[in-house]
C-alpha cells in the first residue's frame, strides 16, 4: 500500500512531515469521519501537542487525512478541523457467485461508487471468471477516472469453502477446477495490491454489520438460497475458527430431518431439506412447479398457500438448528439474507417462531431476528470492508507512512 499524494496543512508554513509514528493509532480515532481540532485530538488522545502535530502532518501527506472547515476561534485566526478522507484512495469488492458476478469501486468507507453485476457462470474456471473479474475492475477505475495507483485492495468472495490466509478454495463442491487455485497471485498479475478472499456467506455477514449493525458486537448472518451457511461476528470481528470453517450451517444435522442425501455425502444436513433445491423438490412431490429459488419467491408473493406453507416450514427447520446457535453463541441480532428472504415473511416467520420458543429467555429476551437490509449490496460491501481492515490497521498506515519518508529521502539524496 502506498500513500503518494500530499495535502499540506493551511496551519502551517512548511513542507508535510513524512514520518510519525503512532500516526496509524491516530487515524483510528479519525475514521468515524468526525472532523476535530489538533487541541482536540491532544485532549482525546493526552499527547502533547507537537505529537499531535506532527502526525496530522504525516496522515496529511498521505491525503488520508484532509482539512474539513474550521472551529470558533477563542482569538486569533480560528483552527482548522481535519477528518479522515475515505475517497484518498478506492477498493475494490468483488462477489463471485454460482451463477452471477458483482463488482463494486468503493471508497475507503466502504461506500459503492460504481458498480457491475453481470451473469457468469463458476463452473466456467477460475482463469476465465478472473479474466472477466479483472477487467471489470480495469473498467471500474476507467469509468470513475481512478489510476490503478489509487487502489489499495481487492477483496473478493467465492461461493465455497475458502482458506482465508491463503485465498485458496478448499475442495469447493460446485466450482470445479478451482480447488486450491491460487486466486490471490492470480489478480496480482493485473493489480499489484493485497488480495483477500473468502466465502461469500462471511463477506455478507462483513458487509451487513459494517452497513446496517455497526455497533453490535455479536451477529450471526444466515444465508437461505440454494445453498445455507452462516457468517459468525463474535466480539465485533469475523470468527473464521480455525482453519476457516467456521459458519458451516448447510452441513449441520437437522433435528427430525428425514434421511435425505446431501450434496456433502452426508444425510439428514440442513441444506438438505430446508434450502431451495430441497423446496422445490417438497413442491414437486405436489405438483407445484418451482425450478428455482426465483420461482418459489414468485410462488409465495403470489398467494400460493403450498409454496408459503413450504418456506415457513423450511423456516421452522432452520430455526431448530439456529435455536442451539443461539445458546452456544449468544447473539444479538440474527440477520436472515439471501434469495429466499424475498418470499417475505414466511421464512423468517418460521425461523422466529422456533428460535424464540426453544431457546432459553435469557438468551432471547433482548435477541432481534431480523431480514437483512443490504440486499445484493451485502457482499460487495463485506469484501471491500475485509480489505479495508486490513491496509487501515495502525500497523500498517504507519509502515506505509515510514515507506514514503524513506522514498523521498533516498529521492533527495
Amino acid at each position: 500500500m502506498c500513500f503518494t499524494s500530499t495535502v499540506r496543512d493551511p496551519e502551517s508554513s512548511s513542507p508535510p512531515v513524512l514520518a510519525a509514528s503512532g500516526a496509524g493509532e491516530l487515524l483510528q480515532l479519525l475514521r468515524d469521519e468526525t472532523p476535530r481540532t489538533r487541541a482536540e485530538l491532544a485532549k482525546l488522545t493526552g499527547l502533547a501537542r507537537s505529537t499531535v502535530g506532527a502526525r496530522v502532518d504525516a496522515l496529511l501527506a498521505t491525503g488520508l487525512l484532509a482539512p474539513s472547515g474550521e472551529a470558533a476561534s477563542t482569538g486569533g485566526r480560528p483552527p482548522v478541523r481535519f477528518a479522515f478522507n475515505p475517497e484518498a484512495r478506492v477498493v475494490i469488492g468483488a462477489d463471485i457467485g454460482a451463477t452471477h458476478g458483482r463488482v463494486a469501486l468503493t471508497d475507503l468507507s466502504g461506500r459503492p461508487i460504481h458498480e457491475v453485476g453481470e451473469e457468469l457462470d463458476i463452473t466456467d474456471g477460475p482463469e476465465a471468471v478472473l479474466d472477466w473479474l479483472v477487467a471489470t475492475t480495469q473498467r471500474l477505475l476507467d469509468d470513475t477516472g481512478r489510476d490503478a495507483s489509487d487502489l489499495v485492495g481487492i477483496g473478493i468472495g467465492l461461493p465455497g469453502p475458502v482458506e482465508h490466509s491463503t485465498g485458496r478454495p478448499m475442495r469447493p463442491p460446485i466450482m470445479p477446477g478451482w480447488d486450491g487455485y491460487d486466486v490471490p497471485s492470480r489478480v496480482r498479475r493485473s493489480f499489484d495490491v493485497p488480495v483477500l478472499v473468502d466465502n461469500d456467506v462471511n463477506i455478507m455477514a462483513l458487509g451487513e454489520h459494517a452497513t446496517a449493525h455497526p455497533d453490535v458486537e455479536h451477529l450471526l448472518f444466515v444465508k437461505v438460497a440454494t445453498g445455507i451457511g452462516a457468517g459468525i461476528i463474535s466480539g465485533g470481528r469475523l470468527h473464521r475458527g480455525a482453519v476457516g470453517a467456521a459458519g458451516d450451517l448447510g452441513h449441520v444435522a437437522a433435528p427430525h430431518a428425514p434421511e435425505v442425501l446431501c450434496s456433502c455425502g452426508n444425510v439428514g444436513c440442513l441444506e438438505a431439506v430446508a434450502s431451495g433445491p430441497a423446496i422445490s423438490k417438497s413442491l414437486k412431490q405436489i405438483d407445484i412447479v418451482a425450478e428455482n429459488n426465483a420461482d418459489i419467491v414468485a410462488l409465495v408473493r403470489g398467494g400460493n398457500v403450498p409454496a408459503a406453507h413450504a418456506v415457513r416450514q423450511a423456516g421452522r427447520t432452520i430455526g431448530e438448528v439456529l435455536a442451539t446457535c443461539v445458546s452456544l453463541l449468544n447473539p444479538e441480532v440474527i440477520v436472515i439474507g439471501g434469495s429466499l428472504v424475498q418470499a417475505g415473511e414466511s421464512l423468517i416467520a418460521g425461523v422466529r417462531e422456533v428460535v424464540y420458543g426453544r431457546s432459553l429467555p435469557l438468551a432471547t429476551g433482548g435477541l432481534q431476528i431480523v431480514v437483512a437490509s443490504t440486499g445484493v449490496q451485502a457482499a460487495v460491501i463485506g469484501a471491500a470492508t475485509m480489505v479495508i481492515q486490513h491496509v487501515l490497521t495502525a500497523d500498517r498506515v504507519d509502515l506505509a507512512i515510514a515507506r514514503r519518508s524513506a522514498a523521498a529521502a533516498a529521492s533527495a539524496s
